[in-house]
């Protein structure tokens, strides 16, 4: 049976279904310039603008999205994170995509492969790895395709890293001095300090002692040294922090004298119980806040996860490794009753909250926007979507959301949150979805038909927004 209207795969009007929507993004979105105010790509591959050798290098080490998707389809592990030779590794993936037809890691595949790559036109299966492989290591091996020409081709004017507390930021400096771009700053994520109860979070309190110079013995010396370290984010450039907080907490913060005696607790090797851990983190986390406000830094919550969910997974390959599901805890109110503390205060720095689970959507957004204050455009933000969301349903789900509880013309946009230097074709495949849903609703009449001043709203979301709240103070 043959089509008489066919439609090529992925074409220049991938995913733009109709004639607003492929203007938009044509005429608006697809030049637009990407601020990447949330990653977890190695400063190290950055400052030294490294040259890949063959697309495992580049494209399967450290990317949980695909080794999950490789475990789902029966690939071994030692071809996924062992001792497989590249070439091997690369092929189980080759083998795997096509069963992912109709999972977005088959858009997101041959996204990367067509850009930066230039590889066009061949689907990536078990019968074209040769060629692919062959025809990625003769690019790679091109100065246009180091690191930095990678994220040049992408048009990235600013990548932010995620960094611990204990972190020198040499590499950071060393990119700055060196005027390279684009430019590369610190995000302050201090999750280990907040988990008083985890095993390792004595010998972490050492970490800090060293990083910092400041001899912790009691809650006053603990702030001390996350003090010196802040100071020392901010001279690297620091204008973001990042949380994990798998389920928050709210316990009114006890006096200093009894945060001392939880440390020196810890430090005896006793456990503590939950409702005395969490009184410590809502302690730190508030102070944290109140930092953060004072220095114009933007705090990001990233919220729900369920993460290392396979103790051999995680006994034998370690964290971060595809072993992660979405959570279903209840936070509501130990959330709100974080953001009033901070907020009665007058403390509230300008926060963007992102969620796991669908399903906590509305009560997000409708939250974060109670704290809307002092006169700042989007002070709170309900986050893109994220992880396990950042499909073209999630996508859609979070900026409808974005839509109907808050202003999306004041919405920072869409992040990568990888590892990959590939992954910037998320920005594309995020930019896609967005004109398509703005376009279907000009369509329909539910928008004015005024392609100047929906043009508008696409370039402020996809790079306006997150510039002005980041920078501009």
């Amino acid at each position: 049976m043959a089509f008489s209207d066919k439609i090529t795969f992925m074409g220049p009007d991938f995913l733009l279904e109709n004639e607003p929507a492929r203007r938009l993004y044509h005429e608006h979105a697809a030049a637009m310039p990407i601020c990447d105010y949330h990653s977890h790509l190695s400063p190290q591959e950055i400052a030294g603008n490294v040259q890949f050798d063959n697309l495992t290098e580049l494209w399967l080490k450290g990317d949980h999205y695909k080794w999950r998707a490789m475990r789902i389809a029966g690939i071994d592990e030692r071809r996924i994170t062992g001792d497989a030779s590249d070439r091997e590794r690369f092929q189980a993936w080759a083998e795997t995509v096509p069963h992912c037809l109709g999972n977005p890691l088959y858009h997101w595949t041959h996204l990367e492969l067509r850009h930066p790559l230039g590889i066009e036109n061949t689907l990536l299966s078990p019968a074209t790895a040769e060629e692919i492989w062959i025809t990625a290591r003769e690019r790679l091996a091109t100065p246009q395709l180091s690191a930095q020409g990678i994220l040049k081709r992408f048009t990235v004017r600013t990548v932010c890293t995620t960094d611990d507390p204990v972190d020198s930021l040499e590499l950071h400096r060393r990119h700055a001095q060196s005027g390279a771009a684009p430019a590369m700053l610190p995000t302050f994520r201090a999750d280990a300090v907040l988990k008083i109860g985890e095993p390792g979070f004595v010998d972490y309190l050492g970490e800090l002692e060293r990083a910092s110079g400041v001899a912790i013995r009691g809650y006053d010396d603990l702030l001390a040294a996350l003090y010196q370290r802040l100071e020392h984010f901010a001279v690297h450039g620091c204008c973001l922090s990042d949380h994990s907080l798998e389920k928050p907490v709210f316990v009114a913060p006890p006096s200093t004298a009894e945060l001392d005696r939880l440390i020196e607790r810890r430090r005896q090797g006793r456990a503590l119980g939950s409702d005395e851990s969490a009184s410590f983190t809502t302690a730190v986390l508030l102070w944290l806040g109140r930092e953060y406000a004072r220095r114009g830094w933007v705090m990001q919550l990233h919220l729900g996860a369920l993460r290392s969910l396979s103790q051999r997974g995680l006994a034998e390959i370690g964290a971060n490794s595809g072993f992660d599901a979405i959570g279903d805890v209840t936070y509501a109110d130990p959330l709100a009753a974080i953001l009033d503390a901070l907020d009665r205060e007058r403390a509230l720095p300008r926060t963007v909250v992102y969620n796991l689970n669908p399903r906590d959507n509305e009560m997000l957004a409708s939250l974060v926007g109670s704290f809307a204050s002092d006169g700042i455009p989007g002070k709170l933000q309900f986050g893109a979507a994220w992880w396990f969301n950042d499909q073209r349903d999630g996508i859609e789900r979070q900026l409808v959301t974005q839509m109907n509880f808050g202003l999306l013309r004041h919405f920072v946009g869409m992040l990568t949150d990888s590892r990959s230097l590939l992954s910037f074709s998320r920005h594309d495949y995020f930019r896609r979805i967005f004109c398509q849903m703005l376009g279907a609703q000009i369509q329909r009449g539910e928008l004015p038909d005024d392609l100047d001043r929906i043009g508008e709203l696409v370039r402020a979301v996809c790079y306006d927004n997150v510039q002005r709240y980041l920078f501009e103070r």
